[in-house]
């Protein structure tokens, strides 16, 4: 991993080691992918003031998120079907963040089942929760995470109904699942190492559903069954029962309108994740940077502001931390790096994004992450 300089130098090995399917899965966006492009063109617009003769000797990435340390403001992002992008991803993903010092959260499309991480990891896990039409099962869900001692649940607020992802369905990944199709099962097989490694792995199939609902235990009857249970009915009185039910910090994911932080801001949340689902659900939305200053502005004093969409480099960090995030979520970005060298491509990514930081603090003129705020941008 020598030569391997920057994220999108992780996101081509991914894409020449993992079959086209679940590689276009992870990059791509819905309809148009309007919004997809805008997390990365509005981010890249941001400008920084660069100062000179400061003293940087001191600098140190560490912070608090939702009130633990943590070596730099970086979270894993849930991320559905890892352990397809790699054999027992989640495992590999949530040991390679712990390992770093920052949160992993696992969702609940997840390969590896809850159980199957909390027991092989030393250290808590966060836990993203889509809310299902059948409530038992969410409810069950949840009682599964208090379990394994999850030690935060990120509510995902934004998937009411599913936006369409034109490659998904090109690739196969529809439902009814047409994944072994004549040219899948040839990509499959030039995937030698992918392959094997996913033979080898745990699971295939989403492990937080099948063997919990009755009779849905293949891929076919699991995708069919999660395509039918998104709930449009989806509200905030929901928010309020989970709120009822799980004990620890709950995080709402998917906030991008300002009357609808105010609101969230009012659910005993401990945070909000700016996000627009990573340009996966609504095309043509703003996208999460744009909105960012406004929704600190209107509730940042009230609540920890998480930002998600588009992070492929420190200097990203650095520009949702000067406008007022106090940590960020990657998704893309580890996923690059899980899919080319499994474990340590995630560690890569970390590596490779905290060094980025911390130069562009220092040419910034600033030592520690809570002296980041608009006064590092151009005017």
């Amino acid at each position: 991993m020598d030569r391997i300089t920057c994220i999108e130098d992780l996101r081509e090995v991914h894409r020449r080691r993992v079959p086209k399917a679940f590689f276009d899965y992870v990059d791509c966006g819905s309809y148009s992918q309007q919004t997809y492009r805008a997390n990365r063109d509005d981010l890249q617009a941001i400008k920084f003031r660069q100062r000179i003769l400061v003293d940087i000797s001191r600098r140190d990435l560490a912070t608090n998120i939702l009130g633990e340390n943590a070596s730099l403001p970086l979270i894993l992002a849930p991320v559905g079907s890892t352990g397809m992008q790699y054999g027992d991803g989640e495992i590999h993903a949530c040991r390679a963040a712990q390992a770093a010092g920052i949160p992993y959260t696992l969702s609940t499309m997840s390969i590896n089942s809850i159980e199957d991480v909390a027991e092989s990891v030393d250290k808590p896990f966060w836990f993203q929760l889509y809310v299902m039409k059948d409530r038992g099962f969410v409810r069950e869900l949840i009682q599964r995470a208090v379990a394994a001692k999850c030690s935060a649940l990120v509510l995902t607020v934004d998937l009411q109904v599913l936006g369409q992802r034109h490659q998904d369905i090109k690739n196969g990944l529809s439902v009814p699942p047409q994944l072994f199709s004549l040219s899948n099962l040839l990509d499959f097989m030039r995937k030698p190492s992918w392959l094997i490694g996913t033979l080898r792995a745990k699971r295939r199939n989403f492990g937080n559903i099948a063997g919990h609902v009755k009779n849905v235990d293949d891929l076919g009857s699991v995708a069919g069954w999660v395509a039918g249970q998104f709930d449009p009915a989806l509200n905030w009185k929901d928010v309020e029962w989970i709120r009822g039910i799980w004990p620890g910090k709950l995080i709402l994911k998917g906030i991008l309108d300002i009357e609808d932080a105010k609101k969230a801001a009012k659910t005993g949340a401990q945070a909000l994740v700016v996000s627009n689902h990573g340009g996966r659900q609504l095309d043509s939305a703003q996208s999460s940077i744009e909105i960012l200053p406004r929704i600190v502005d209107a509730v940042g004093s009230k609540v920890e502001i998480m930002f998600d969409g588009g992070i492929r480099s420190g200097q990203d960090v650095m520009r949702a931390l000067a406008l007022g995030a106090r940590s960020c979520m990657i998704g893309r970005a580890y996923v690059y790096g899980l899919g080319a060298f499994g474990g340590p491509g995630v560690t890569k990514a970390l590596d490779i994004i905290a060094k980025e930081l911390s130069v562009t603090m220092g040419l910034c003129g600033v030592n520690t992450i809570a002296d980041i705020d608009r006064r590092v941008l151009a005017a």
